[in-house]
């Protein structure tokens, strides 16, 4: 599969599509209106967009959207884009960055030694 990079709106786009498995384009438009303030031309756009881009298949006839990634997939490519600009692809730059500058309870921390104890 492609590589499909998203910005934040189209993100908005597929939670509702992740959420709800499938979504006429009317209703998305409905949805985003009410929480982002999107005129339907503007949410119209950003999922035409996305079929373009094949994160998102139409169905028709009610231009029906269905998800045709997975929000895990999703997350991979973009935490790995993530990781790429800021850290230099280093996982654990990131990690020692990140932990330097958070206050972790004790749960947090034997969490942590146990996911990284099933990595070993």
């Amino acid at each position: 599969m492609k590589e499909i990079r998203m910005h934040e709106g189209e993100l908005n786009v597929m939670e509702l599509l992740w959420s709800n498995k499938v979504l006429a384009a009317k209703d998305i438009s409905k949805i985003i209106k009410e929480y982002i303030g999107w005129e339907k031309n503007t949410t119209y756009t950003v999922i035409k967009r996305l079929i373009d881009k094949g994160a998102v298949t139409r169905e028709d006839p009610g231009f029906i959207c269905r998800a045709s990634v997975s929000k895990r997939n999703i997350q991979e490519i973009e935490t790995k884009a993530l990781l790429d600009k800021l850290y230099n692809g280093s996982l654990s730059n990131f990690i020692s960055e990140y932990l330097m500058n958070q206050k972790l309870s004790r749960d947090d921390i034997m969490a942590l030694e146990y996911l990284l104890s099933q990595r070993k």
